[in-house]
């Protein structure tokens, strides 16, 4: 497995992964997301990267649309906490159509106000189908509890106050702002000749001048656990448990992956699952994750179940969380706990375009690209003391904290 990786002149790095396929994926990564909005900003970023698809200088909404699917492509983008990503699938031979069109959108958006004015109404329903699903706007309350007071704890979507407010130049503001030429990186995974892509690279971005952030990002604020509860129109009671946790290039990450595999990782023999909901049958879904940022991560817990079952399960759930801290993993249970997790990384690495989107952001994170057998070494190289350690500082009690939805 090899990565070529190449800095355009301007500051845009290009990262590229060649394989022997007719398909080829390519997108563009911007270090910027929504915790890179002023108060008044709350939303722009995600409502930016609906309104980049409604026309250029040269391009209307419908040929913005229609230009790679008129060859059997698809575009598409999301946007986080920290980034943004516009990206494209196609057969490898339209490379030159993907970058012209990723780089005319990214740039040379026109933002007519007759399309912001009527994507405010879209984004606004999207906040409120969110509203109508419990288990998903949990998620986004929780960070709020988590990161209170930080610009880590705002919904991406925003919130319809902010978004009614906003104006072209509020977004041309922001993008002066944050869409700068060193927190950017192109990234492919396809079948073309690297110098070719350099080629096309410059091309299409290397007139930009180059552009650097000058307004850091918010520095976190303390953190105190919480327990919440909520009174809500629902039939279950959602629940979702945890603490801060470690940041991206964190020492102690790996482990704390591998942690949160065995305790609610997306198998079905994990602890939790297997206590919770197969020893007892008290709840449909039940998980945990772990998400790093760049200065922080967060480790939570969740869990939906029927009010008359919610305290058990949130009992079976300490109990799970104590004895990780307490008792020292055997060599054996280890064993298995690796090989599990280093066969889930195999198995997402067989996916060319959850690689090509891992590999940009890979790169603002750490400006490098771990292989699948450096990853493997990571995660060999993690003991039962470190899992321990690590147990005790992320699932300590008095450091969890916990949002629940009661029915009313």
């Amino acid at each position: 497995m090899q990565y070529f990786i190449h800095t355009l002149s301007n500051g845009i790095k290009l990262v590229h992964k060649p394989v022997d396929s007719l398909v080829a994926h390519c997108g563009i990564t911007i270090n910027t997301g929504s915790r890179d909005e002023l108060p008044a900003e709350q939303g722009i970023a995600h409502f930016i990267e609906h309104l980049i698809f409604k026309g250029t200088g040269k391009r209307k909404a419908h040929h913005v649309l229609s230009h790679m699917e008129n060859v059997g492509g698809e575009i598409n983008a999301y946007t986080g906490k920290e980034d943004t990503c516009i990206y494209s699938s196609f057969m490898h031979i339209h490379y030159a159509r993907c970058l012209d069109l990723i780089s005319d959108i990214v740039f040379r958006s026109s933002f007519p106000e007759k399309e912001i004015e009527k994507e405010k109404d879209i984004v606004i329903d999207e906040i409120n189908s969110y509203k109508d699903s419990p288990g998903e706007q949990i998620f986004d309350d929780f960070d709020g509890l988590i990161f209170k007071d930080h610009p880590l704890g705002n919904n991406i979507l925003g919130t319809p106050r902010h978004l009614k407010k906003f104006r072209k130049e509020h977004i041309l503001t922001f993008l002066k702002r944050n869409y700068v030429t060193h927190e950017m990186v192109i990234s492919s995974v396809g079948k073309i000749d690297f110098q070719k892509l350099i080629k096309l690279a410059e091309r299409y971005f290397g007139h930009l001048p180059a552009t650097a952030r000058t307004l850091p990002r918010e520095k976190l604020n303390g953190y105190h656990a919480e327990i919440r509860h909520v009174k809500r129109r629902n039939h279950q009671v959602h629940c979702v448990l945890g603490n801060r946790a470690y940041r991206a290039d964190d020492d102690k990450k790996t482990a704390l992956v591998l942690l949160n595999n065995i305790l609610g990782g997306p198998g079905l023999n994990s602890r939790l699952n297997m206590a919770v909901r197969e020893k007892y049958g008290l709840c449909y879904n039940i998980e945990s994750h772990y998400q790093p940022y760049s200065d922080i991560g967060l480790f939570s817990i969740y869990l939906g179940t029927d009010h008359v079952f919610i305290d058990r399960a949130v009992f079976l759930v300490m109990r799970q969380l104590e004895r990780l801290r307490e008792k020292r993993l055997g060599s054996l249970q280890l064993k298995r706990a690796k090989l599990q997790l280093q066969g889930q990384v195999a198995i997402s690495f067989e996916s060319n375009v959850n690689e090509m989107l891992s590999m940009g952001k890979s790169i603002i994170l750490y400006n490098k690209i771990d292989s699948l057998e450096q990853i493997n070494h990571k995660i060999e190289s993690v003991n039962a003391t470190e899992l321990l350690e690590v147990a005790n500082e992320i699932f300590e009690p008095g450091q969890l904290s916990m949002l629940m939805y009661k029915p009313r």
